[in-house]
């Protein structure tokens, strides 16, 4: 959980990454905001739609309920020292048996104001990110974390809070069986693989979780601090993409 970068200009220029998409040929599977207002037509039009919950996802018979029992489980959990804090816990949004789950390291500011994933500038950036290679949260993604409570300023978890949260996160893969992971971030990829390697390597290799391919790229926040990372992170996406099409997903 990286700091959220204020100000439309550093979102709309880390978005480039999405002009570095139709250059190399591969349709978005809709437009991308060339301006302001265009932008503010489209964040618009998305708050506007009805989120899809996890647990009111269609699915496999007994799916919702299971993970609704999850979910309740979670909002009341008080395993380490980030339930004091909260404001909400953020269980996670999505589609039921997802193409892609997507993992995060753990809720913001805004995401603990609001309950939900990725809302903030790096959600904004992650949502057009996963929209270059035909994915979203509405229709065919689920977005979690790591830990589930924001710890205190935006610091990285600590390993006991990690410990304490990932039973939650197993149960959560075991039950959306996703075509693929996406590891966002440092945090994310080295507490899924068990592991004290760097992104920088980890995003370089072939990794597997229960069977389940994953890649590991840079954090949205990383890409709005850093425009250099863009091109690296979008050779990871079309990594992502060539594994869930040779799953059955989008084309």
């Amino acid at each position: 959980m990286a700091e959220e970068v204020p100000g439309r200009a550093e979102l709309l220029d880390a978005l480039s990454v999405i002009e570095d998409a139709l250059s190399s040929g591969l349709a978005l599977s809709r437009p991308c905001p060339a301006t302001l207002d265009a932008l503010d037509a489209a964040d618009a039009e998305a708050r506007a739609a009805p989120a899809i919950a996890a647990s009111a996802s269609s699915g496999p018979a007994g799916f919702a309920p299971r993970l609704k029992e999850l979910e309740v489980r979670a909002l009341s959990c008080t395993a380490c020292r980030l339930a004091s804090t909260r404001l909400h816990v953020v269980f996670g949004e999505g589609v039921a048996q997802p193409l892609v789950l997507v993992v995060g390291e753990g809720p913001g500011a805004e995401e603990d104001n609001q309950g939900l994933p990725f809302v903030g500038a790096s959600g904004k950036l992650l949502d057009k990110m996963l929209a270059a290679i035909g994915l979203s949260r509405r229709e065919n993604c689920y977005i979690a974390n790591i830990v589930k409570c924001r710890p205190p300023g935006n610091r990285e978890p600590q390993p006991d809070e990690r410990a304490a949260c990932m039973p939650y996160l197993r149960e959560q893969i075991r039950l959306l069986a996703p075509k693929a992971i996406l590891c966002a971030g440092r945090t994310a990829a080295q507490t899924l693989l068990d592991t004290t390697e760097g992104i920088n390597r980890l995003r370089l290799k072939p990794h597997e979780l229960e069977g389940i391919p994953l890649v590991a790229t840079f954090h949205p926040s990383a890409l709005l601090r850093d425009e250099t990372l863009k091109r690296p992170a979008w050779e990871d996406l079309k990594v992502l993409r060539t594994l869930f099409a040779g799953a059955g997903g989008v084309s």
